[in-house]
């Protein structure tokens, strides 16, 4: 019983340690990723022209802030459900779902002619923020418990 306490108590400080990260991530995000659009779109962005910026530094920003958003979700979802095939199958997730982003992000950008301000904001929010870790709990929570 007392070991089954410490384990629990060990698993919070890990998970509160992992969501403390998170939030230093989205405290230091102009110190950390060059991302032009994060005062673009604090904006009234609806229909203003987009922010000059260099695409291949703006893919990198991006590219590391997901990569540190998803290495600790990856861990949150380790220290929550302890099953490596869960927390592997969700790394797949995450890199297919990265692709997928990161392509309709550059597309709509180069090659729309339209304002699509309201659907790169989207699609930039589930690159920049640890939306899928919302999705993926609830989900992995539901999978397991009718296992």
């Amino acid at each position: 019983m007392l070991q089954n306490i410490l384990n629990n108590k060990l698993r919070l400080v890990q998970f509160l340690f992992l969501v403390l990260l998170l939030v230093l991530i989205r405290a230091f995000e102009n110190q950390l990723f060059y991302d032009p659009f994060l005062d673009f779109f604090k904006k009234d962005f609806a229909k203003l022209r987009l922010p000059s910026f260099n695409s291949f530094q703006l893919f990198l920003g991006l590219l590391f802030r997901y990569t540190l958003n998803t290495t600790l979700s990856l861990g949150i979802i380790y220290v929550l459900f302890k099953e490596v095939m869960m927390v592997k199958f969700a790394f797949v997730l995450y890199y297919f779902l990265f692709m997928i982003l990161i392509v309709s992000f550059f597309y709509i950008i180069f090659f729309t002619r339209e304002n699509h301000n309201w659907i790169l904001f989207y699609i930039r929010r589930f690159l920049i923020q640890p939306v899928f870790l919302l999705l993926f709990v609830p989900g992995f929570y539901y999978q397991k418990g009718n296992r």
